[in-house]
């Protein structure tokens, strides 16, 4: 059974595109009631919940009929404006069933160094747990200029992270954790379930930086690196099943566990 450092009072739970929608891009509206439905159920524990959800280009390019993700910024954007409107309602519709009302707040990476913006920010967010509502964080694509993305958000969820005092991250997406080795080449490669120092993985992800069969890593490893300097502890596991958040707050061995 894994034992946290301290009481989850804050959990910051990260979700990429993938998790949410279905390969065509469209919202995967079954996953995100079950989402949604995990949400309410750690409020209803007494327990500060926000959620960094990726999502808005992929809504946007189903709606605006677009056969392939969209490669240069302006599209992006474009997508992103119309993609968000259809996310957050979608949220919106499934958390108002389960008894919560969500907040959308959209950042940009300016957060990282404007401290008027970053005051704020966490005022709202701890304005928000008071009311006992539930932020749905995404960078603001329709403006952002840095390559439409923090690393899939896995930044962006640090950042929260730092800003709410959270005890734990989760973050989810198509992988169960981090690996000895790239599991879609390597049969042998074993999935590690405790990381104690973070250094003794930080080789680790440089040299997988341009290997896209690792799951992108290296972003995570670094969310989690910022995120362990702050006192937040993390998780990084599979979304393929909503249910895994009730498994890793119950202390089930599941996915990868970074440990202050």
């Amino acid at each position: 059974m894994r034992k946290f450092t301290k009481d989850i009072k804050t959990v910051v739970i990260k979700v990429g595109s993938s998790s949410i929608t279905h390969e065509d891009g469209s919202i995967n509206l079954s996953k995100i009631d079950d989402l949604c439905f995990e949400l309410a159920n750690l409020k209803n524990n007494g327990i500060n919940v926000i959620l960094v959800s990726s999502g808005a280009i992929a809504a946007g390019r189903k709606k605006l009929k677009l056969t392939e993700r969209p490669k240069d910024t302006a599209t992006k954007q474009a997508a992103a404006a119309v993609g968000q409107v259809a996310l957050i309602n979608i949220y919106d519709r499934s958390l108002n069933h389960y008894g919560y009302s969500p907040a959308q707040i959209l950042l940009t990476k300016h957060i990282e160094k404007d401290l008027n913006m970053n005051e704020n920010t966490k005022n709202t967010l701890s304005t928000l747990a008071a009311m006992d509502v539930i932020p749905i964080v995404n960078e603001n694509d329709t403006i952002s200029t840095f390559e439409i993305k923090f690393g899939d958000n896995d930044t962006l969820s640090a950042i929260i992270a730092k800003l709410c005092k959270a005890d734990l991250l989760i973050m989810l997406s198509d992988i169960d954790g981090l690996y000895t080795d790239d599991p879609r080449k390597n049969k042998d490669a074993k999935i590690i379930s405790l990381v104690e120092n973070i250094k003794d993985v930080e080789d680790f992800a440089k040299e997988t930086e341009s290997n896209v069969g690792v799951g992108g890593m290296t972003t995570k490893i670094n969310a989690a690196k910022m995120a362990l300097e702050k006192g937040t502890e993390v998780v990084i596991a599979n979304a393929k099943d909503f249910n895994i958040i009730r498994k890793i707050m119950e202390g089930d061995e599941v996915g990868t566990f970074f440990k202050r």
